[in-house]
């Protein structure tokens, strides 16, 4: 059994809020969207990062910066002043372990690192135990983040935290393995906002000459925890974006929960080819694949919502492709997911290709679940379900009202080992059954509240 097969949900205490006309300082987007989920104590699942310990270097220009880079040494952190860092084509090549890159103050929204579409990429990870944490980066001509393995050794244990993506020329966090034998493993991507701008999004075709962008991409990386993150907005009016998060090329033991994913073409994905350069594994975790190419294995999905809402993102050459894709992905367990769509997608949860060996249990969605190949064992879904089952079902809050009952005590019981806990931290289940999707209804038991949202405080 995978270790994400044994972890339980972690006790969140998150609150995602977003306004389309109040995300940022950059982009224009068009107003109207709220989706909200809230917590009773701000702070359990993405508090503040410990002070830094071991060696300080203090750095206020981009020549201090990249020396600092440069001369690193173990157990060291780069701590940045308030300020912009226009990197005109330099790239901080974190290549020693146990080294951190954060802003002095905290604020993300305090400290950017500037591309400028000049530099192809902002930050590489080629060192294992590398901390990214309360930084704005944008505007790379490529990534922003590229976490690689190096000659002769895996890299492990990257934490990205806290961060804030702008507009990226490609993904916004590439991880690959680069040297033969050795790979990119056990890292977290977490407490982060990671969008494409309507004025960052022609560039795309400007740089690439296609639609080559997504959120984060991740090829033959085992053991990476994505959770209670704001991806949004990866989708091109011509061609077709890769998805909000992306694992494939042989990836396992990835774990996807309590993400809040908002107008990308495609939502989660796992698995995408049938053949190609993919990442195998001794203890051969797919047998019933008899050797055969397998693009993921294991995993967990779980506690996310998928919101499309834009008519512009519809009126694409793709529109909403998937909100959750499960392709060549073999013992994922999709639990306790709610994706919905203002108009029709492709699908809203799919399985393709024939050695994809999946359990769906307990999501809800409001269009189809589409059987495209290989075998699912559903139990506790709903689908075709109508905009009126939630708080603001045309805006984005995904909330169950009191009057849901087609969800509400409607889950099955057998997820509950595995996600004991909603997307706000609530437990689950409140009343006799746990509810279908990612939101377990308080009523009048547990009452939410609104706090400063952690998303957008240094937004």
């Amino acid at each position: 059994m995978s270790k994400t097969s044994v972890g339980l949900c972690l006790a969140t205490v998150v609150l995602f809020a977003v306004s389309t006309f109040s995300m940022s300082p950059v982009g224009a987007q068009p107003p109207g969207l709220l989706v909200s989920y809230a917590q009773p104590l701000l702070g359990t699942a993405c508090p503040s990062l410990p002070p830094p310990s071991g060696a300080i270097v203090d750095v206020s220009t981009v020549a201090q910066l990249l020396d600092a880079v440069d001369n690193a040494v173990s157990d060291t952190t780069i701590r940045l002043a308030d300020g912009d860092y226009h990197l005109d084509g330099q790239v901080l090549r974190l290549d020693v372990p146990h080294v951190t890159l954060r802003s002095a103050s905290g604020d993300r929204g305090t400290v950017t690192l500037d591309g400028d579409y000049v530099t192809t990429e902002i930050v590489q990870v080629v060192a294992s135990n590398v901390t990214i944490a309360d930084l704005t980066l944008r505007e790379a001509r490529f990534h922003p983040i590229h976490v690689m393995s190096a000659a002769g050794s895996d890299t492990v244990n990257t934490l990205i935290y806290n961060v804030h993506i702008v507009d990226p020329g490609q993904q916004a966090v590439k991880i690959n393995p680069v040297a033969g034998g050795y790979y990119p493993d056990d890292g977290v991507i977490a407490c982060s906002r990671i969008e494409l701008t309507d004025m960052g999004r022609p560039h795309i075709w400007d740089i690439n000459g296609s639609c080559y962008t997504g959120g984060i991409d991740a090829h033959q990386a085992r053991g990476w925890i994505v959770r209670d993150n704001l991806i949004e907005g990866f989708w091109c009016e011509d061609g077709l974006a890769e998805h909000g998060v992306h694992f494939w090329r042989g990836s396992r033991d990835t774990l996807v929960e309590r993400n809040v994913l908002v107008e990308n073409a495609r939502g989660v994905g796992f698995g995408l080819v049938i053949s190609g350069d993919g990442r195998s594994y001794p203890d051969d975790p797919c047998p019933a694949a008899g050797g055969d190419y397998v693009d993921h294995y294991e995993g967990i999905i779980r506690n996310n919502v998928v919101f499309a809402s834009r008519s512009d993102l519809f009126a694409s050459e793709y529109g909403f492709d998937c909100g959750i894709c499960l392709w060549q992905a073999c013992g994922v367990q999709v639990l306790h997911n709610t994706v919905v769509s203002t108009q029709d997608p492709f699908s809203s949860i799919e399985w393709r290709f024939d050695h994809t060996d999946v359990d769906l249990v307990n999501n809800l969605v409001s269009h189809r679940l589409l059987d495209r190949g290989g075998s699912a064992r559903l139990s506790g879904n709903l689908e075709y379900q109508p905009l009126s089952l939630f708080v603001d079902g045309s805006g984005g809050d995904l909330h169950l009202r009191a009057t849901a009952v087609q969800a509400i005590d409607q889950g099955v019981s057998t997820a509950l080992p595995f996600c004991h806990e909603d997307i706000d931290g609530d437990p689950r289940p409140i009343g006799l059954a746990p509810d279908v999707g990612a939101d377990e209804h308080a009523g009048p038991l547990l009452e939410k509240k609104t706090f400063l949202p952690l998303l957008l405080k240094s937004d």
